[in-house]
Parts: structure tokens; C-alpha cells; sequence
């Protein structure tokens, strides 16, 4: 047998052209070049941004991130403000759009007829193509007159006594740029979300309804806890990608510096502030504190992204993790799983 095996290695190594030779080193070089330059592009923006940011930050240091003031006129600039905007809108639109795009998910995992299953998903992941300028104008045009006629009067009426719906109304503001983002990120959740939950075995799912369990017992179960750490990583995504957006939030917000809780004020981010004045900026100093805000909003799109990957990690357990759910659906019924 081993004789075999060695006169057919030989045979196979004659046939063997020198490009086949080669095609491993050379396949290695490829990859490890192509990850090195995407490692080298991470770096050189970077430090284009710590240079950028160099003025601004022997200016104010530090204290920049806990300023408020953005003053053009006598160069006196801070970021709070806008760090609070940020995290204003991204987690609203975030709360908001994740139980809706895990809906959308299961839908068309599990309830949706096949033919009503390939058109909404398109037009899900069609949803998430559509420019961010496009949907800003479709904020101003439409959605801002009605969160102003109808949408803030509505909650003024019912929540007035909460401080988060206070205030004058208008057609731009923190609550517009939330539902904006909300659009913006349901598809990139929803998408991911879906393909996440077919690759949850179907013996799972079959194995639960066997056993008595209801659609709902088994979606809740056995479905999702299989894929949370999936959809857990999908939430970052969508939370990195409001925390980024810039124009459609420029288009809606209001651009306004202060710290507020009425969801029906005006606000700014860091991105919308960064894209509405870098191009007009008057000083140097003005200039360097827009690029010091880049270099903030880079740190934090960057703790996002690795966020995610620790919420990825525990996929590769997700055998263990499906049996464990599988468990407790059982004990749900009162069996056993051996």
C-alpha cells in the first residue's frame, strides 16, 4: 500500500506544472500582502488624524472632549456636545430598529410563503442600497412635516410629563434623525439577522415542534438563542454605521451644539458636524478640532467593530450552544433529550 501511494505521489508530482508549483507561495504572498495593506491603510489614517488633530489638541487637550463650546468666531471649540448626539442618536435608532429587523428576520425565516419570502427580502436588502443623501432628502420632504404635524403632538400629548417630549416641535431634530438612522440600519440587522437564522439546523427546529413545543416556544427556545451571538454582532454593525452617518443626519438634525433631553430639539453629531464645516472652515484651529473630532469618532467605530468580533467568538461554540437550547425547549415540555 505504501509503495502505491509513493508511485502515485510521483506520478502526480511529474504532472505537475511549474505554475502548480509555485501557487502556494505565490497564493500566500497574495493574502498576506492584501491583509498587510489593508492593516497599512488602518494605520496611515490614523496617524494622518493624530497629525491633523496635533494643533487642536496642544489647544485644548483633553478638556476638548468635556467642552461644550463650539465657537468659531473666538477659536474656542469642544466636543461634548456633539459625543452626546452621537450617542443619542445611534442608540435610540438602535433600540428601535433591532426588535424590528429581528422581526423582519422571522418573518421571512419562518412565517413568509416562499414567493412572499425572495420579493420582501430583496426589497429589505434593496433598502439598505439606497443612498444616505437620498434618504435626508426624503426626511426633509416628508418625514419632517409629519414628526411635526402629527408625530410630536401625539407624544407631547400622551408623554408630556416625561422630559423627552417637551419642547417647541419642528420638522428637524434629534426624533427625525432617529427614525432616519432607524430606516438606515433595520436592513443591515434584518439581512444579517436572516441568513444567521438559516443556518440554525433544521433537526433543531423539527426536534422541538416533535416534542409539543408551539412556533413561538421553538423560535424562542431553540432559534434564537442559537443565533444570539450572530445577531448580537448584527447590532454592532447597525450601531457602528449610525454612529458614522453623515449626511442624512446633517439633512435632519438641526446642527445644533448643546446637551438637552427633549428628543423634539436640535442637535448635532460628530460626523454631520465634521461633514457640514470642514470645507468652510475659517482657521487652522478650526480645521485641526474638525480633525480631532474625526480622530474621536475613529476611536469609537473602532471599539464598535471590536466589540463585535468578541460577540462573534462564541459562534464557533454554537454546536454546544444549540444543544443546551435544545435542552431547555425539552425541559419546557417536561422530557428528557437522552
Amino acid at each position: 500500500m505504501k509503495i502505491s501511494h509513493a508511485h502515485e505521489d510521483a506520478a502526480l508530482e511529474r504532472t505537475r506544472g511549474w505554475l502548480d508549483r509555485i501557487g502556494d507561495p505565490v497564493l500566500r504572498a497574495i493574502t498576506f500582502s492584501a491583509a498587510a495593506l489593508a492593516v497599512t491603510i488602518l494605520g496611515l489614517i490614523a496617524y494622518e488624524l493624530v497629525s491633523g488633530s496635533r494643533l487642536a489638541f496642544r489647544s485644548f487637550g483633553l478638556g476638548f472632549i468635556t467642552s461644550q463650546t463650539w465657537d468659531t468666531i473666538h477659536n474656542q471649540f469642544g466636543a461634548l456636545s456633539l459625543i452626546f448626539g452621537t450617542a443619542v442618536t445611534a442608540v435610540l435608532a438602535t433600540l428601535i430598529a433591532t426588535p424590528l429587523a429581528i422581526a423582519i428576520a422571522l418573518f421571512l425565516t419562518e412565517l413568509a410563503p416562499k414567493h412572499v419570502r425572495s420579493l420582501l427580502g430583496a426589497l429589505v436588502e434593496m433598502l439598505a442600497a439606497i443612498p444616505s443623501v437620498i434618504l435626508g432628502l426624503w426626511g426633509i420632504l416628508i418625514l419632517g412635516p409629519f414628526v411635526q404635524n402629527q408625530l410630536e403632538p401625539f407624544l407631547g400629548s400622551t408623554l408630556g410629563f416625561l422630559p423627552f417630549f417637551r419642547g417647541q416641535h419642528s420638522p428637524t431634530g434629534i426624533l427625525t434623525a432617529v427614525l432616519i438612522l432607524t430606516i438606515m440600519i433595520v436592513p443591515i440587522v434584518a439581512s444579517v439577522t436572516r441568513e444567521l437564522l438559516t443556518t440554525v439546523p433544521s433537526e433543531l427546529r423539527e426536534g422541538a415542534l416533535a416534542l409539543g413545543a408551539t412556533r413561538w416556544e421553538m423560535v424562542r427556545g431553540v432559534l434564537l438563542p442559537a443565533a444570539r451571538p450572530g445577531i448580537l454582532a448584527a447590532v454592532a454593525l447597525g450601531f457602528g454605521r449610525a454612529v458614522g452617518e453623515a449626511m442624512a443626519v446633517l439633512m435632519t438634525i438641526g446642527g445644533t451644539i448643546g446637551i438637552h433631553l427633549s428628543l423634539f430639539g436640535h442637535s448635532d453629531t460628530l460626523a454631520a458636524r465634521i461633514a457640514g464645516q470642514y470645507n468652510g472652515a475659517s482657521t487652522n484651529l478650526q480645521t485641526s478640532s474638525l480633525v480631532y473630532l474625526a480622530t474621536i469618532l475613529l476611536v469609537i467605530s473602532l471599539a464598535v467593530n471590536i466589540g463585535a468580533q468578541f460577540l462573534i467568538k462564541p459562534i464557533d461554540r454554537r454546536p454546544r450552544r444549540q444543544r443546551i437550547a435544545l435542552d431547555r425547549a425539552f425541559e419546557a415540555q417536561g422530557l428528557s433529550a437522552d
